[in-house]
C-alpha cells in the first residue's frame, strides 16, 4: 500500500511525478499550518515557511536521490541555516521537523503515507491541544505583593491562594522603602482567569491597599 511513484534513480524522474509530489507537498503543508493555526499565537512569516517547507524539503530529497556528493553538501548547508536561526518553543521545533519529515516522505515518492501521516499526527495534535492531557501544576504568573513591616505574612494570603490558586510558592521576600515595606514574590497558577481582579481585590483588603504586581510567568517550559 505505502509504496514510492518515483524510480530508484534521479534520471528517471519524470514531469508529471515531480509535480505530483509538489502538489501534495503544497497540500499537506497547508494542512500542517491550518493545525498549527488552531493555536492561539502564531506569526504570518511561521506559517508560510510551514506551507512551503514539505516542498523545499522535497526538492532536496530529489536532487540528492543516489548523488553521495550532493547528500554531504545538503548536510552542510542545513547545517549553516540551523546554526543562524533563533531558538523557537517546542511546539514550534515540533512542527518544523513535522513539516521536514513529510517533505522527506514526498520526495521519495510516498505519497500515501505521507498523507496518512500527516491526517494522524494533525488529528492528535488537535485532539492534545483541546483536552487536559499533559497539564501539570505549574505556575503561569508573577505574584509581587508589597506589605507593611509589621504584617505578618506567614500565612496571611494562604485562604485567598486556596481560593483562586492552583499552586501558590513564595519565591523571595524584599524589604523596600528603607525597611518600612516588604515585598512578597509568588510564583501563582490561577484557577479561573476570569477571577484575577477579584482575587487582587481581595489581596488588596490585606496588604491595606499597597502596591499589587500580577504578571505572566517567563514560559521557559515551553522551549526546548
Amino acid at each position: 500500500m505505502f509504496t514510492s511513484i518515483l524510480n530508484t534513480t534521479i534520471e528517471t524522474l519524470s514531469a508529471s511525478n515531480a509535480m505530483l509530489c509538489t502538489a501534495v507537498s503544497l497540500m499537506l503543508g497547508l494542512i500542517i499550518s491550518l493545525t498549527y493555526m488552531s493555536g492561539k499565537l502564531y506569526s504570518k512569516n511561521f506559517i508560510s515557511t510551514l506551507v512551503i517547507m514539505p516542498v523545499l524539503v522535497q526538492i532536496v530529497i530529489m536532487l540528492v536521490n543516489g548523488n553521495l556528493g550532493t547528500g554531504v553538501a545538503v548536510m552542510g548547508a542545513f547545517s549553516l541555516v540551523r546554526f543562524r536561526s533563533v531558538p523557537g518553543s517546542s511546539k514550534e521545533i515540533s512542527f518544523i521537523f513535522f513539516a521536514m519529515a513529510i517533505g522527506i516522505a514526498t520526495g521519495m515518492g510516498y505519497i500515501t503515507f505521507s498523507i496518512a501521516v500527516t491526517l494522524i499526527v494533525c488529528l492528535v495534535f488537535l485532539i492534545l491541544s483541546k483536552t487536559s492531557f499533559g497539564e501539570s501544576r505549574m505556575y503561569d504568573r508573577n505574584l509581587k505583593i508589597t506589605i507593611p513591616e509589621d504584617l505578618d505574612y506567614t500565612h496571611v494570603f494562604d485562604d485567598l491562594f486556596e481560593k483562586y490558586t492552583k499552586i501558590a510558592n513564595l519565591e523571595k521576600v524584599k524589604t523596600t522603602n528603607l525597611g518600612s515595606m516588604i515585598e512578597l514574590h509568588y510564583n501563582v497558577s490561577i484557577n479561573n482567569p476570569d477571577e484575577e481582579k477579584n482575587f487582587i481585590d481581595d489581596l488588596r483588603c490585606r496588604n491595606g491597599n499597597l502596591t499589587i504586581v500580577l504578571s505572566r510567568y517567563p514560559s521557559q517550559y515551553d522551549e526546548l
